[in-house]
């Protein structure tokens, strides 16, 4: 995607702990002769051979799947916070835009089956079931529920290439910044309240802040 050199992200660690907190994205390939997109679960995982993967599952009655072995490049998307930014919130006339966080995952997929597709499957249940007051277990449901697998497809990406961006307002001065954290606050909404936190985080990681 088109990121503006001010705009990009490039902290590893950011960027891991955003694709862990925002897994649920959109798995996107050529399918059938045109662009196909799924919105899924999309982990940020080990495999067993210690390689850090994208795990995911996909029904079998959706055709993308039969499209991995052909054509294995695959981009996963991943969107955090965004809001509308108010040129009004300025203390100068200028146009209005949108401030938002977002990561594109490149990368190659294959299918995968056995214990490597319950590694995978477990490493989900896991993660979300980690809250519960009665956590459900794979390795503690039966044979005739287990077989409901049959039904999906699983997969792991390889990472070949991550492109991030945190569109923040990096490009106003303190006074502007700080006013636009103001009116987001002020919004009744979360997505502009957690934009507004970004904000605050992203300037004091600058130099002379």
């Amino acid at each position: 995607m088109y990121i503006p050199e001010l705009y990009k992200n490039e902290n590893a660690e950011a960027i891991r702990n955003f694709l862990k907190s925002n897994s649920f994205g959109i798995l996107v390939n050529q399918t059938e002769g045109k662009l196909w997109g799924t919105h899924i679960p999309l982990e940020l995982e080990t495999n067993t051979q210690g390689k850090e993967v994208l795990f995911g599952h996909v029904s079998k009655e959706n055709p993308q799947w039969q499209a991995f072995e052909n054509n294995s490049e695959v981009l996963a998307i991943f969107s955090g916070p965004h809001s509308y930014i108010s040129s009004s919130w300025y203390d100068h006339e200028n146009v209005p835009t949108w401030n938002y966080i977002a990561v594109h995952v490149y990368g190659k997929i294959k299918i995968i089956e056995g214990e490597e597709m319950l590694f995978a499957l477990k490493k989900l249940v896991d993660k979300y079931e980690s809250a519960s007051e009665n956590p459900v277990r794979i390795e503690n449901l039966s044979k005739e529920t287990m077989r409901q697998t049959n039904g999906f497809v699983a997969f792991e990406i390889e990472i070949t290439e991550i492109q991030a961006v945190n569109k923040l307002s990096q490009n106003r001065d303190d006074k502007n910044h700080a006013a636009i954290i103001t009116e987001l606050k002020k919004c009744p909404n979360e997505n502009a309240h957690a934009i507004a936190e970004e904000m605050k985080k992203q300037r004091k990681q600058l130099p002379d802040c």
